[in-house]
């Protein structure tokens, strides 16, 4: 008798908790970097300072965290959509362990200093080539399966991963070019302002397709998973991904406003900023809208109330970062807290909120269970950490606008009136909301962890049986 072919968990169970792990750590390496800006004399040891914490945090969020969150969903997405299990599970698996050893080796290296001071991209040669060589894998175990796939349509959510897979591909290789002079040291292979050009095509286009294109690609399925609703406009997720991945590549140069950078250049990047309002806002509609006729759900559904917050977060912060990358606004919003403030809008608001209800999503069904241990506790996540988002992100808008009209403020003979410790004093206040924010942030994610062990403990890990094309997904 021929046994029923099942889907491939286990790497999705992997990723699952690690995404949980990571989280915790990354936030918590963040909210000792607000306590040190808070109290300077936390930058006790050389390892442990601000300098070293601040690039591991913002690697562990996004690539440990977030990274853990989009192969391990899209691993999930792509067999569900396909009706087949992952190709090359054993790939699968090798993605999983590379992908932890990558993030390992950057929690060594970062804080002992060894970086090449490339935003975002700090990591050495010798990693970045293991980081190449696990997402070519994951690349391969992808489309893999989209290619043998037991449906003719692919759904429109691995077109957005999809998007993202070969997209950060690009960005990591040409940005990482280097010559190496030693085992853990190399140079860029560019030079001087196409240095920068191509670290913020890069950087940008991280927050694009690592940060939103493969989140949303996320939100496309699990949306209208969770919600039991059709997405509300097939045809607008399919504009919303080209015009998507068009216009986010061309809007880098946004970064170097003011710089050495040719104006038309930061013109270009100014203008397709400002058009990336109408795909990124289509895309919010659309998943908003999904649930059109089931709005009742939200008052009890609180993963649903995740997944909707996130969409309004991700329409608050992509009208806001069109905004800030004009130039007349850029003047007074670079280099201050604003920036920080819209960074984390997005980050908490619209990644870490989407990811979090997909986890609460997947870790019952990956244990053979049909819900959470404690849907109560997955209420008390969501508002301490909404309370938490708005205390971050309203303490530092509040204090970035007052830190740009301190530097351009004049004296009639053309002095400045504050000298930068000024506004640094000023500052303080916020910083302290800012810290308060980030631990009920990470309060929620310690909340999480305690529900997902439960969770964990009281099923059986288990796949589940690959369904016929006919069937739902």
């Amino acid at each position: 008798m021929q046994t029923q072919a099942t889907y491939d968990y286990k790497v999705v169970r992997q990723f699952t908790v690690m995404t949980i792990v990571w989280g915790i750590v990354g936030m918590l390496v963040g909210v000792i970097i607000a306590a040190q800006l808070v109290w300077p004399e936390l930058n006790v040891l050389e390892w442990l300072h601000f300098g070293r914490l601040r690039p591991l945090h913002t690697n562990a969020v996004i690539f440990a965290f977030g990274g853990c969150a989009l192969i391990g969903s899209s691993y999930f997405v792509v067999q569900r959509t396909s009706h087949t299990s992952l190709f090359a599970p054993w790939l699968a698996s090798f993605t999983f362990w590379g992908w932890q050893a990558v993030i390992v080796l950057a929690a060594i290296t970062l804080p002992l200093g060894i970086t090449s001071g490339k935003e975002y991209a700090e990591l050495e040669w010798p990693i970045d080539i293991l980081i190449a060589v696990v997402w070519v894998a994951y690349a391969v175990v992808f489309f893999g399966t989209i290619v043998k796939r037991k449906t003719q349509h692919i759904y429109v959510a691995n077109w957005f991963y999809g998007a993202f897979i070969l997209a950060v591909a690009l960005l990591h290789i040409v940005n990482s070019a280097a010559l190496p002079v030693s085992l853990l040291k190399s140079y860029s292979a560019y030079a001087g302002v196409q240095d920068a050009m191509i670290q913020w095509w890069y950087g940008h286009n991280a927050v694009g397709f690592f940060l939103t294109a493969g989140f949303l690609g996320m939100m496309y399925y699990f949306v209208p998973k969770q919600a039991q609703r059709p997405v509300y406009s097939y045809r607008l997720s399919v504009v919303h991904f080209w015009a998507l991945i068009f216009t986010y590549m061309w809007a880098g140069p946004h970064h170097l406003h003011y710089t050495a950078l040719p104006d038309w250049t930061q013109s270009l990047g100014m203008v397709f900023s400002l058009i990336l309002l109408a795909p990124s806002w289509g895309g919010m509609i659309n998943g908003i809208m999904t649930l059109s006729g089931a709005w009742d759900k939200l008052r009890t559904d609180p993963i649903l109330k995740f997944l909707i917050t996130s969409l309004s977060f991700y329409g608050m912060s992509t009208f806001e970062g069109p905004m800030m990358s004009i130039k007349t606004v850029n003047a007074l919003s670079h280099y201050t807290d604003w920036t920080i403030g819209h960074v984390h809008s997005g980050a908490l608001g619209w990644v870490g909120m989407i990811t979090i209800g997909t986890v609460y999503y997947l870790l019952p069904r990956m244990y053979g269970k049909t819900e959470m241990y404690s849907v109560r506790l997955i209420n008390w996540h969501f508002w301490v950490a909404t309370v938490g988002i708005v205390l971050y992100i309203a303490s530092l808008w509040i204090a970035g606008v007052m830190q740009g009209m301190m530097w351009r403020a004049a004296n009639p003979d053309g002095t400045l009136t504050y000298a930068f410790v000024d506004s640094v004093k000023e500052s303080y206040p916020f910083w302290i909301v800012r810290l308060i924010g980030g631990l009920l942030y990470l309060s929620g994610m310690f909340i999480m962890a305690y529900n997902a062990v439960r969770t964990i403990m009281a099923g059986k890990a288990e796949d589940a049986p690959v369904l016929a094309p006919a069937a739902a997904h």
